[in-house]
């Protein structure tokens, strides 16, 4: 079939005819017309020359050229596409690198493998071209819920027709054993949208947490409108899952309007659940009493935050307990991700002993240590001591409220916990020697002799060595594997010593060798000071 020979505006039509099937844009299929031509049009004159073809977007005639360019003599390699300006001179005027020659060849002659190929390559054009559009499309409907009807079931996972593409839901991403069969119409939240060579893939989920949040706020005019926030949603699909959320305006009570009358809207996003159940609770934000609305139904006696951990214990009645785990551990675990902090549960008795086994070895480190009866020892702790170094280094004052405590007997007890602090210290530096540690550390202001050998173990000896430390390798921290929070030791951890005085104390070291000079420093927290102001 020779290109001359055919009606030229039947180019024009077909392409016009396949863009309104694909909704594309038509000249991306004509320029696929072209790619596809001047294919064929290589395979007649040689795979190395440069063919291209036009075609006139009025006429639909196709105009197809050669395509020369003049390169330097020591670059000349593709000898049909390509001359020397020596030779450009038969061709042109005054020839310069860069410059092309462009002429006329005839049309070929379009065989069935020729017209094949360009089948094929009009089809990936435009295979592209659809795909582009897509994807444009949705990108930014990304964390949006969208009706659509499923068309198929592939090895558990539902193809779902949602318009103008497909999408799939994966076998994880339905709530419980749902089936479906194909035109079945479902609700579904849109995951995520990626560009991958296959073309853009739409993921969709109804077991997300944002899905169960898009569905409050369809049937919540109060969320919608921005009166009521959803702050934290937590789910176990199908079976349960825990929501929090807080008003803006103080006559409207946001769990009531999220349950609705007579549990009308929240019951309507139940069904859309498959029956999941919902505990609303309203956003607090002392973590405490987030944590013990969140516990809901169970009831809390006692909660212990630790910040630097972000973990917190929680003391519930015996009789609660199972209450408190709830069925398999469900409802600790979805107040768990609800307030984003690590749990620990226990009963009072349980609390009890723990308090009992804690004042047991307090009293036997004074007695030992301070050479002190039994009964004596006890008094100090029940006063809430702790340590030694309180003992040695406490007001005065603060030992004669104990009974039977006077000033001699205070004076005495401080001078035992001394010496023995005293003896420790020096036990500790002599270790520490032996191990090899250098002045440069011990004279580090900050370090006590204990927190040096403990240092000196993990074979830190000299201050460049201790300059050199993380902060978390000195306090302790906790790393994210697998979805699972990790405790990391800190080797001056049991020594209380936090992030931010791990952190001083490295930077501290640095400037003293020299490694960061204290200007800037001061310039670059000024910097991020002023740059905070501006932000708020």
């Amino acid at each position: 079939m020779a290109i001359t020979s055919a009606n030229q505006l039947e180019l024009l039509q077909t392409a016009e005819a396949v863009a309104r099937e694909k909704m594309i844009d038509p000249a991306l299929v004509v320029e696929a017309m072209e790619e596809s031509l001047a294919r064929a049009a290589k395979s007649r004159y040689g795979a190395e020359m440069d063919i291209r073809v036009s075609i006139d977007r009025k006429t639909g005639r196709a105009t197809f050229t050669r395509v020369r360019t003049v390169v330097e003599e020591e670059e000349l390699e593709n000898y049909q596409a390509e001359f020397t300006v020596e030779q450009a001179k038969q061709y042109l005027e005054d020839p310069k690198v860069g410059d092309q020659f462009i002429e006329e060849v005839p049309p070929v002659e379009m065989g069935r493998i020729a017209a094949q190929s360009a089948k094929q390559v009009i089809l990936q054009k435009v295979r592209e071209a659809e795909r582009d559009r897509q994807y444009e499309e949705f990108k930014d409907r990304a964390g949006t819920i969208i009706n659509g009807q499923v068309k198929r079931e592939e090895y558990g996972n539902v193809i779902v027709d949602i318009g103008r593409g497909e999408a799939v839901l994966r076998r994880n991403e339905k709530i419980g054993r749902e089936s479906y069969r194909p035109g079945d119409r479902i609700r579904v939240f849109i995951k995520d949208v990626r560009r991958e060579q296959r073309g853009p893939q739409i993921f969709l989920s109804r077991t997300a947490p944002e899905f169960m949040a898009e569905l409050f706020k369809m049937e919540v005019p109060e969320i919608y409108d921005g009166v009521i926030d959803i702050k934290a949603v937590a789910r176990d699909p199908g079976s349960r899952a825990k929501i929090a959320v807080i008003s803006y305006d103080n006559s409207i009570d946001p769990v009531g309007a999220c349950v609705g009358m007579r549990g009308s809207r929240v019951q309507a996003v139940v069904n859309e659940l498959q029956g999941e159940k919902i505990d609303i609770i309203p956003w607090n934000e002392d973590q405490p009493t987030f944590l013990v609305n969140a516990l809901q139904p169970a009831e809390v006696t006692k909660v212990v935050l630790d910040e630097e951990a972000e973990r917190i214990e929680v003391v519930v009645p015996d009789e609660q307990l199972s209450l408190a785990i709830g069925r398999r551990g469900q409802n600790v675990r979805l107040a768990s991700q609800l307030t984003n902090l690590a749990i620990d549960i226990m009963t009072e008795e349980e609390e009890s002993k723990r308090r009992q086994a804690e004042f047991e070895e307090r009293t036997r480190l004074f007695m030992a240590a301070l050479d002190l009866d039994e009964f004596f020892a006890q008094l100090l702790v029940s006063e809430g001591f702790t340590n030694l170094e309180e003992v040695a280094y406490v007001e005065v004052d603060e030992l004669l409220v104990i009974d039977g405590v006077d000033e001699s007997t205070a004076s005495e007890l401080q001078a035992r916990a001394r010496d023995v602090i005293e003896a420790e210290n020096e036990r500790a530096l002599a270790h520490a020697r032996e191990l090899g540690v250098e002045q440069s550390l011990i004279d580090f202001e900050g370090l006590s002799p204990q927190m040096i050998e403990a240092l000196a173990e993990d074979d830190v000896k000299n201050l460049e060595d201790f300059a050199t430390c993380a902060d978390w390798e000195l306090a302790g921290g906790w790393t994210t594997v697998e979805g699972e929070r990790v405790k990391d030791d800190g080797v001056l951890e049991k020594f209380d010593v936090n992030l931010e005085e791990a952190q001083n104390m490295i930077m501290t070291a640095r400037i003293m060798l020299g490694w960061v000079d204290p200007d800037d420093l001061a310039a670059e927290e000024a910097a991020e000071e002023e740059e905070t102001q501006e932000q708020e």
